[in-house]
């Protein structure tokens, strides 16, 4: 059965089954001929397509060999055309008969799309006057015995993109260039920090406690210690152990695992970068995250404009900095500093549409429901918002000014949360009294608080120096970076319900 192109997908199952019959009679055919692909070790590739088609006039009549995916055939006849994929895009393959030892063009004629070959050819362009390689030689690397979708933005179902991310890579340009990206900016991320001066490190993944987030654990044992172990929530705490150890500037960028719920914005492991920076405080985190962020859209993307879910966002520095009252009172009408008592802020907050149903009834917990249900599903252009509540930052150092609030930030681009800082809190009375409140709403049934780490606060007691603290989903900056609707299209491998 002929395939002609990548764009004659097969129609029906019956299709299906002929084609995957067909494919392995090839391959048996191959095999006892002694020309099993599978046997295949090695193939030096001098060029891939990217450097011919930028170095064409250089290379125009040279002697390469190049390395790749079929993705299409064409011709058949005394004449072939190929398109080939490597990692760095396509080109076409020009095989003629009367150039090629004939053996080695028929069984060139009878490979089909999704096999890997390996090309010794010359750099030429055709009478149409598109770059090429004419093939000289050829050889079956590795025989696709699983025919490749129809283009793929015929394949609609979403689920198949995740599950067979080798498939979305094969077929996929903007899938492919999506992880790019994000190698790109991981890479700018740790170049950024080594050239100030931080340590990249790294600390357990299992621990005896989950802290350093209020979040769900997952939970595992370890056998020889015969003890339950948590896979870890966020590297906070241990990061914070290495400045009092005086290490000063550190970093670590790592996976994340919180047992929650999954949507959009959410997989169950994700990866952070948390730095840490002694005698600094959340001020300059907030320089140091707008730096980092509009650097990286300006060098990866060479521009500061993005467009990310459905709206037009500039990363072009400064960002906006307001406080979470402030932007309560901008977009709710309401002036929390002007209110003292916490039943007055709970009523606000209730009058406002809030649901405060189970939640302390504080005044620091009704400003932060009022901004987490109403004010932050409006904020689009980047904008750090600052001075959180005690409430809801057992972590963070209090502002003098203001002893209901903390020196904190969280950076928000449309709509979602990007990075959490500090400045953080290395009072080791104050934490462990912070410690003891979120035990107490644990023991009430509330499983998304602090444990309590006596270790921690022995670390504190030795003295921490002032020190600010960041972390930043680098899942949600890739999404920002690639215009990504979903987390999932921007890690490799991710989180899915089995299949039936």
């Amino acid at each position: 059965m002929a395939e002609q192109n990548v764009n004659n997908a097969p129609a029906n199952e019956q299709e299906l089954s002929e084609i995957l019959r067909v494919r392995r009679e090839k391959l048996q055919s191959l095999q006892e001929a002694g020309c099993d692909p599978f046997e295949k070790t090695h193939f030096t590739v001098s060029h891939h397509t990217s450097q011919i088609k930028e170095n064409f006039d250089a290379l125009e009549g040279s002697a390469v060999t190049v390395a790749g995916r079929l993705m299409s055939k064409r011709g058949m006849g005394k004449v072939s055309f190929c398109d080939m994929q490597d990692k760095t895009g396509r080109i076409q393959l020009y095989a003629r008969k009367d150039e090629m030892d004939e053996e080695v063009y028929n069984g060139f004629k009878k490979f089909d799309i999704g096999d890997i070959v390996g090309v010794h050819g010359e750099v030429f362009r055709t009478q149409r006057g598109e770059m090429s390689v004419r093939v000289k030689d050829v050889e079956l690397l590795s025989k696709s015995l699983l025919p490749l979708p129809e283009k793929f933005h015929g394949l609609t179902d979403k689920e198949t993109r995740y599950r067979q991310r080798y498939v979305d890579l094969i077929v996929n340009p903007d899938s492919r260039r999506n992880f790019e990206i994000r190698s790109k900016f991981v890479k700018y991320l740790r170049n950024f920090l080594d050239s100030r001066g931080y340590m990249e490190v790294e600390t357990p993944v299992l621990n005896t406690l989950a802290g350093g987030a209020a979040a769900r654990p997952f939970i595992t044992h370890h056998n020889t210690l015969d003890i339950d172990m948590y896979m870890r929530i966020a590297t906070e705490l241990h990061l914070k152990r290495l400045i009092v150890g005086g290490l000063e500037r550190v970093y670590e960028v790592g996976r994340i695992f919180r047992n929650e719920g999954m949507d959009t914005r959410h997989n169950p492991e994700f990866t952070t970068v948390e730095l840490y920076q002694a005698y600094a405080d959340f001020n300059d985190m907030m320089d140091l995250f707008e730096d980092l962020l509009s650097g990286a859209a300006r060098d990866i993307l060479g521009t500061y404009d993005v467009e990310w879910q459905g709206e037009k966002v500039s990363l072009a520095p400064p960002f906006r900095r307001m406080t979470m009252a402030e932007a309560v009172q901008e977009h709710l009408g309401v002036d929390f500093m002007a209110i003292e008592d916490d039943a007055e802020a709970v009523a606000a907050a209730k009058r406002l549409g809030v649901d405060m149903d189970g939640v302390e009834p504080t005044w620091g917990h009704a400003l932060y429901e009022c901004y987490d249900q109403k004010v932050e599903e409006k904020i689009v252009q980047p904008t750090f918002i600052t001075m959180h509540p005690v409430d809801v930052s057992p972590l963070a150092k209090r502002s003098a000014k203001y002893p209901r609030l903390t020196e904190r930030f969280e950076l928000f681009v449309c709509r979602s949360e990007m990075g959490n800082a500090f400045s953080e809190l290395n009072d080791p009375i104050d934490q462990k009294q912070r410690f003891q409140k979120q035990v107490e709403l644990r023991a009430k049934g509330n499983d998304e608080t602090e444990m309590m780490d006596e270790d921690f606060i022995t670390a504190l007691e030795y003295g921490m120096p002032p020190t600010g603290g960041l972390g930043i989903g680098i899942d949600r900056c890739v999404m920002l970076l690639t215009g990504a609707d979903s987390i999932r299209d921007v890690i490799l491998f991710p989180t899915m319900k089995p299949l039936d």
